[in-house]
C-alpha cells in the first residue's frame, strides 16, 4: 500500500498571483481542490480563473497601488494570509542582444520579475508571522542559465531567487519559510499563442509555432523529452506550501526534466 501524503491545507487562506492562467491558474485550482481559500490576483480575470471559485482580484502587480489593492483585498475579505505564491513574472524584457536593451526595458523586467514580489511579500508578511506561513517565490531556470536567453529577464529571476534565499533566513527565526521553485519549460499559453512573444520567435526563424516550441525542448536538451505540465509545477508549490515541508526553507527546487545538467 502506497504512502497517503495529507498536505492538510484545508482552511488556510492564500493568495497566488499571476492566476489567470498557465502555472499560476494551475495553482489556484490544486490549491481550491485542498480546501484552501484563494485570493487569486491577476491583470485580467479570465474565465478559467472565475470558474475555479477562488476570490479573483484583478490588479496589475507591476505597480505598488496594484499590491496594495490584492492584499488589503485579501485581508478585508479573510481576514489574514497563511500562504503566498509570488507567481507573476514575465512582462517587458524580450530583447536578446544586450546592447539593444533600453533602460526601460530593463526597468519593466525588473518591476515585474522582482518588485512585485518584494511588494506583495512585504504587505503580506504582517498576517503571515502572525500566522506562521509560508511563501513561494517562482523564478526560472533562466536565473541559473542565462547565456542565450534575454538579459533582462534571466537577471531579474536571478535577484528573485536571491530574494527568496534572504527571506528565509531572515523570517525563519519568525516562523516564516519561504521557498523558490525554478521551471524549465513548461507547457503553458505563451508556447500556443500565435500573437505571443514564442510567436514572434519562431517567425523570426522562419518556421512554424509548432516546429519552434519543439526546436525549443530539444535544443535544451530536455532528459525526459517533455516540457513540464503546469499542474505539475502546482502540485510541487502545494507541497511546499504545506507543513509536509516543514523544515524545508530557503531551498530553490528545480522542476525542468532534467534541462540544468550541473550538480
Amino acid at each position: 500500500m502506497g504512502v497517503v501524503v495529507n498536505l492538510d491545507l484545508a482552511d488556510k487562506t492564500a493568495v497566488v498571483t499571476g492566476a489567470g492562467r498557465g502555472i499560476g491558474l494551475a495553482t489556484v485550482r490544486t490549491l481550491v481542490d485542498e480546501g484552501v481559500r484563494v485570493v487569486g490576483a491577476a491583470r485580467t480575470i479570465t474565465p478559467e480563473l472565475k470558474e475555479t471559485g477562488a476570490y479573483a482580484v484583478s490588479a496589475d502587480l507591476s505597480t505598488a497601488e496594484g499590491v496594495s489593492a490584492l492584499v488589503d483585498g485579501a485581508l478585508a475579505e479573510f481576514g489574514g494570509i497563511d500562504l503566498l505564491v509570488n507567481n507573476v513574472g514575465g512582462g517587458d524584457g524580450a530583447t536578446m542582444a544586450f546592447l539593444d536593451v533600453d533602460d526601460t526595458e530593463w526597468a519593466g523586467a525588473f518591476e515585474i520579475n522582482l518588485l512585485s514580489t518584494v511588494r506583495a511579500t512585504r504587505a503580506a508578511l504582517p498576517s503571515l508571522i502572525e500566522r506562521r506561513g509560508s511563501i513561494v517565490n517562482v523564478s526560472s531556470i533562466l536565473a541559473r542559465t542565462p547565456g542565450g536567453f534575454p538579459p533582462a529577464i534571466s537577471s531579474a529571476k536571478a535577484a528573485l531567487t536571491a530574494l527568496g534565499k534572504s527571506l528565509a533566513e531572515e523570517f525563519g527565526p519568525r516562523g516564516v519559510r519561504v521557498n523558490t521553485i525554478s521551471p524549465g519549460l513548461v507547457r503553458t499559453s505563451v508556447y500556443l499563442d500565435p500573437n505571443g512573444q514564442v510567436a514572434q520567435w519562431a517567425a523570426a526563424a522562419g518556421v512554424s509555432l509548432n516546429d519552434f516550441v519543439e526546436q525549443m525542448a530539444k535544443s535544451q536538451n530536455v532528459t525526459t523529452g517533455r516540457m513540464t505540465e503546469p499542474e505539475e509545477v502546482a502540485a510541487l508549490i502545494a507541497f511546499l506550501l504545506s507543513e509536509q515541508a516543514g523544515n524545508i526553507t530557503g531551498a530553490d527546487y528545480l522542476i525542468d526534466g532534467g534541462t540544468l545538467k550541473a550538480v
